[in-house]
């Protein structure tokens, strides 16, 4: 459960906007992409030095910044000054713990959240943290590493399909959100056909180590949940259009994004019931085992009762007991005894407890 708290110890007692890197170091470089375009234009190009992008931010085209690798703070701290982004933002960029939020500055939004993927070799959800700052025309993102959703997203700008070319900067941004908040389903996809294995797992022959598997799931349950929860507030507030950012033909988009991410929190919520259901399966085939044992046990021990008693008596050491001198004694004990034998067992196997 440690990779799901926030290590943030070390910031302790250091003014408010100071920058410094909090989270797990995913590249050791930088790589900054920008995508140019207009329904007449459109360029792309990787820029090797901060200051080539600062001729964008005025430019009459849409820009898409994307900054994938934010463990490099002079390349962060330029961008924010030349875009004019607020010391507490950039922070919020380098600190990847972050929930899901979005701030509005007036001339610009900053969005946060997760883009979370499910590895099917090791069962294991992975997540990065992706930041959005939405400006009048550009939007830059700030990504962990080079994995990402968005190519996509790249291929409809470079071949102009769809309205992606005639829209503003505020659908683009919709645009990164929807493919992030897509790729959710076909993460929950693998996630809902790796707990059913599990469970049918379970079911066939529950040991310790699925009820380990079961618990680690409902670690992942509680990261998701936090990861998800938090989307319906960004995008209702998106969807509000406070800010002059967002234009009015793109809240139809946020309100299908919105709906999109209720889907999303039911089926989470779906999955931790399924979890808790199984935990209860797990305990209950326990203990139906344990019943299963008990009652052989318990029949064995009722079958010998009778046994152990006439054993009992002929095993004492009484001078006179008359079938001791009878020739056919022995024989007698013992077909009494298998006489019992077969008559208990045929009444439990009657009675259906065998």
């Amino acid at each position: 459960m440690l990779r799901y708290s926030s290590k943030v110890s070390k910031k302790a007692g250091l003014p408010p906007g100071t920058l410094m890197r909090v989270g797990e170091k995913r590249s050791d470089k930088t790589i900054i992409t920008v995508i140019d375009y207009s329904p007449e234009k459109f360029e792309e190009r990787i820029i090797e030095n901060v200051e080539e992008l600062y001729p964008y931010k005025n430019t009459p085209e849409i820009t898409w910044i994307n900054v994938i690798g934010i463990d490099n703070i002079d390349v962060i701290e330029k961008i924010g000054s030349n875009f004019g982004l607020h010391p507490l933002v950039l922070e919020d960029i380098l600190n990847t713990n972050q929930r899901p939020k979005m701030e509005d500055f007036g001339n610009l939004m900053y969005i946060v959240l997760k883009m979370l993927y499910f590895e099917e070799e090791e069962n294991d959800i992975t997540s990065e943290q992706v930041s959005l700052i939405l400006g009048e025309n550009y939007v830059i993102s700030f990504q962990e590493a080079e994995m990402d959703v968005f190519n996509p997203l790249r291929e409809r700008i470079r071949k102009s399909k769809g309205r992606i070319r005639t829209m503003g900067s505020d659908y683009l941004a919709y645009s990164l959100l929807d493919a992030i908040i897509d790729n959710y389903f076909l993460m929950l996809e693998k996630l809902g056909e790796y707990l059913e294995d599990t469970e049918k797992e379970l079911i066939g022959d529950p040991d310790q180590k699925i009820l380990e598997e079961i618990n680690y799931l409902k670690g992942e349950m509680i990261f998701l949940r936090k990861a998800v929860w938090p989307l319906r507030e960004v995008i209702s507030n998106l969807e509000r259009r406070d800010s002059p950012l967002i234009q009015e033909k793109t809240v139809i988009f946020l309100r299908d994004l919105y709906d999109h991410t209720i889907q999303i929190i039911d089926t989470v919520e779906t999955y931790k019931e399924m979890l808790s259901g199984m935990v209860e399966l797990y305990l209950s085939s326990v203990s139906n085992r344990m019943n299963e044992v008990m009652k052989i046990l318990t029949i064995i021990a009722t079958i010998f009762i009778p046994l152990t008693f006439i054993a009992g008596i002929y095993g004492m050491n009484f001078e006179y007991m008359p079938e001791l001198q009878w020739r056919w004694g022995y024989p007698a004990v013992w077909f009494v005894m298998t006489a019992i034998l077969l008559a208990m067992v045929y009444y439990f196997r009657k009675k259906k407890w065998l």
